[in-house]
């Protein structure tokens, strides 16, 4: 901490993570099942990028939007995971008030954008299923280019808001964050100013970008069930289905996920504090790890880009 001469109190310059308050000695034993995590999820998603970018048949604009998520999973894992074992193995709880601030940014962007890339890939599916004659001319590498544009600028605008409000808050008492992460609440409640701004943007910000993600994706699931039910055929039905199944398990992994998060933590003291903290970590670890693989098992074409691949390395 530092004293600002116009002011005649303490400033905050850098915060301290505890992590999990009630949990100080005995918590680096979560660092047994995490690093494993991480290193899953950032291999299976450097490898899944590299079959996408090396094998010809998967230069489509479906697997371009398999690799936007990908990405954004890679992003999210650094920006949270080594941090978290850092705070583990090392106890190395000090995080900078600019460093705080942009992992708060970077998370608070980047979570809606997989939500917003999930809704366009629920709508790459709902023209392949429901309009198949025209998806050629509808999923087009420039729909990928502009799906990619508005899923960045729609967020980007929106959350920035978040870390800019807390930021400009007056830190003047403690700095010990009760969190792994600079979550932008668990931040702004150690400030000396009236954060109710900061919770009702939040709030408004999440369910509308999550929540009209989630209600537009759940719409174009219905139109593709109904055309699937009309199919004569039950073989030409279960292709059909089941070229939608992993999406749909990482559809309702990512949003179940997110909304027991969500829940637990609006329960207050009726939950352990340790247990939205927890929820959080793993909202940007399971994902990333889950999602390669979930499409790397299920989708023949991507097993096939895979093998070759590794095949070539070797």
């Amino acid at each position: 901490m530092v004293l600002f001469p116009n002011h005649t109190e303490t400033q905050v310059t850098e915060f301290l993570m505890i992590c999990f308050p009630g949990m100080q000695d005995t918590q680096h034993w979560l660092s047994i099942p995490l690093a494993p995590l991480l290193v899953l999820a950032l291999g299976a998603n450097f490898v899944l990028l590299l079959a996408i970018r090396q094998e010809a048949s998967l230069h489509e604009p479906m697997y371009y939007l398999l690799a936007i998520l990908s990405m954004l999973d890679v992003i999210l894992c650094l920006t949270v995971i080594p941090k978290v074992l850092l705070i583990f193995w090392f106890n190395m709880k000090p995080i900078s008030f600019t460093g705080c601030f942009l992992q708060m940014f970077i998370m608070n962007t980047f979570l809606p954008m997989e939500s917003s890339t999930f809704l366009v890939m629920a709508y790459d599916r709902y023209v392949a299923i429901c309009h198949p004659l025209r998806y050629p001319s509808i999923i087009t590498d420039q729909f990928v280019i502009n799906a990619a544009i508005f899923i960045v600028f729609r967020n980007l605008l929106a959350t920035l808001p978040t870390p800019v409000l807390a930021a400009r808050l007056n830190y003047c008492a403690s700095n010990v964050v009760e969190n792994c992460i600079c979550a932008n609440i668990s931040v702004a409640r150690l400030s000396c100013d009236d954060i109710r701004l900061n919770k009702l943007y939040q709030f408004v910000s999440v369910w509308c970008l999550l929540g009209s993600d989630l209600v537009l994706i759940l719409l174009s699931y219905c139109f593709i069930l109904r055309a699937v039910l009309r199919l004569q055929s039950g073989g030409a039905a279960t292709k059909a289905l089941s070229t939608c199944g992993s999406h749909l398990i990482l559809i309702l992994f990512f949003y179940t996920l997110l909304l027991v998060f969500i829940f637990t933590n609006k329960a207050g003291k009726k939950v352990p504090s340790e247990v939205p903290i927890l929820l959080n970590v793993l909202h940007h670890l399971i994902p990333p790890a889950l999602n390669p693989i979930v499409y790397g098992v299920r989708t023949q074409e991507i097993k096939q880009g895979i093998i070759k691949l590794l095949r070539y390395q070797h």
